[in-house]
């Protein structure tokens, strides 16, 4: 079986509490939302102590680079799964998974 990494953008952390804070390593937690209103495939994005820092983008006008989108991963994750930081830049916070 091959292992590949799956890259995500968290977006929308201009709504919590920015992005000036994410730094390369640091641990992501993303989380199904399946009740969210506006996106049946919602994912949500926490970090320890801070909770609800954003969202995995779900469209190509919000993803960077190589990102998959929300709707991508969302069936290759389980309810839960963890990420790290890449890069912080102007458009979002670009994500990796090992999967």
């Amino acid at each position: 079986m091959i292992k590949m990494d799956i890259y995500f953008t968290i977006t929308g952390t201009s709504f919590y509490y920015g992005k000036d804070f994410f730094e390369k390593g640091m641990t992501v937690k993303l989380i199904k939302e399946p009740d969210n209103p506006f996106d049946r495939e919602a994912i949500k994005v926490e970090l320890e102590g801070l909770g609800l820092v954003g969202y995995v983008a779900n469209s190509v006008g919000t993803t960077i680079g190589e990102s998959y989108s929300a709707g991508r991963i969302y069936d290759k994750i389980g309810d839960k799964a963890e990420g790290k930081v890449l890069y912080v830049v102007d458009r979002g916070v670009l994500c990796v998974m090992e999967a």
